[in-house]
């Protein structure tokens, strides 16, 4: 009775492992496989370069701030031309709320900071306490939204916006 119960359940995970590696190697049809990041000629394709901005102008920041950007109505249009729409929405919408409760955020928690919204600059332009500057060229960067920090101290630095409450904290407060 107990190799009975044994070979069975050996039966049963052999059969189980079995069906499992056929589900996972089958294709049903379908041709998508790991080579789907690889065109015709083996050459890799890669993800298309934000479109530059549709300005050239600079914002200039010389004070504490948080610095909100954002693509201006053409830029963004053309994100949306490059960008899957499924992909394009659910970004779009992430994007929307990590903006809003990050305002918020700092309404609440740092009123002392400067809210500053820049959608139609190229450049974000930072002058230090000691003149130093720090220019940003947001074509450069990989986000078509997000925050900068800025104290007027130190340089200034990107954040993850779902973070907002530990950021501000560690930012403004260390030396």
């Amino acid at each position: 009775m107990k190799t009975i119960v044994n070979d069975t359940a050996i039966f049963i995970t052999a059969a189980c492992l079995a069906f499992i590696c056929f589900s996972c190697n089958s294709n049903s049809g379908s041709t998508n496989s790991i080579k789907d990041s690889v065109n015709s000629k083996g050459i890799t394709k890669t993800l298309p370069k934000k479109p530059p901005s549709s300005f050239a102008d600079t914002l200039v920041i010389n004070m504490p701030a948080a610095v909100f950007y954002q693509p201006d109505s053409l830029q963004l249009s053309r994100i949306k031309a490059i960008t899957d729409s499924i992909i394009f929405d659910g970004t779009m919408h992430e994007y929307f709320y990590q903006m809003r409760n990050a305002r918020m955020v700092i309404i609440k928690n740092w009123p002392r900071i400067q809210i500053i919204e820049a959608s139609k600059f190229r450049y974000l332009l930072f002058v230090k306490k000691d003149k130093t500057t720090v220019c940003i060229d947001l074509d450069n960067s990989k986000d078509s939204h997000g925050l900068f920090l800025f104290d007027t101290v130190k340089s200034p630095e990107a954040v993850d916006m779902m973070n907002i409450e530990s950021f501000m904290g560690f930012y403004f407060s260390r030396e």
